[in-house]
């Protein structure tokens, strides 16, 4: 499939893809990327369901987080907040990646928001290695250049090429450089849900990611899934971080099943 832009509504200072009538879903998508990134859900989901694909802040068309001169930068909770103030009814809250640690976040914060929380590709207790990596990352970013997206490309996709890719190049090439900073720096400092927070998490959780996956990886999901009351985890065989376009029948079969079965 292609990943054309499509036309966006607004909520405040966020601005949404909508499609569908039905229970309310709300996607998130990772750093550096925009809402047509669940081009290959929004269609399938709004079948049965009311979809928004939200641009996150400082992405897409949605406006950067304010500056607190006073903060050293954004944090978590300026996204969750944000995101979770243009919901206006209890709805699935589906993140990939960074969008995963907000969607989590909200569930914990905003519980009479979310009815069930699905958590693709999510992070959870790096290891050091891992942790020195994307803080070096962060650290690399000026926030007034783009940054070279070969080696996420890589990292996402390996070397081959695919429409996928050319359609993540494209974003992180067109992405507020700033915005990618905020979002990043913020997605760098944190450590996925604490256990507490795993453990007191009452709403049906689904945490899915990919077999080859080396940063958010199936024991994550495991573990997180183990720790929610009502947490469950899916590992797709031959999928790695972009698991939401590279494996996309897969995705929405899971998501449609989580969205029927576990969210009346």
């Amino acid at each position: 499939m292609t990943w054309t832009t499509q036309p966006r509504s607004r909520f405040g200072q966020i601005a949404a893809i909508t499609k569908g009538v039905g229970p309310k879903v709300l996607l998130i998508h990772g750093v550096g990327l925009r809402a047509e990134a669940w081009a290959a859900q929004t269609d399938t989901l709004a079948e049965n369901c009311h979809v928004m694909a939200v641009d996150m802040p400082g992405h897409g068309e949605s406006a950067r987080l304010p500056v607190d001169p006073q903060a050293v930068g954004p944090h978590l909770a300026g996204y969750t907040d944000a995101i979770a103030a243009t919901l206006d009814q209890p709805a699935v809250v589906i993140g990939h990646s960074f969008g995963a640690m907000i969607a989590m976040d909200m569930a914990t914060r905003y519980p009479d928001k979310v009815r069930a929380v699905a958590a693709l590709n999510a992070i959870h207790q790096r290891d050091d290695a891992a942790k020195a990596a994307v803080n070096a990352r962060a650290a690399s970013l000026d926030g007034m250049t783009i940054a070279d997206p070969t080696a996420t490309l890589v990292r996402w996709f390996g070397s081959e090429p695919s429409a996928e890719r050319d359609a993540c190049r494209g974003w992180l090439r067109e992405v507020d450089a700033s915005g990618y900073q905020d979002a990043y720096r913020v997605f760098a400092s944190q450590d996925g849900p604490s256990e507490e927070a795993l453990r007191n998490l009452h709403c049906p959780a689904l945490f899915l990611t990919g077999a080859d996956e080396p940063n958010s990886t199936p024991e994550m999901s495991r573990r997180m899934a183990a720790l929610a009351p009502r947490g469950q985890s899916e590992i797709l065989a031959g999928a790695a971080h972009m698991l939401p376009m590279t494996h996309a029948a897969q995705v929405n079969a899971i998501l449609k099943h989580f969205i029927q079965d576990k969210a009346k």
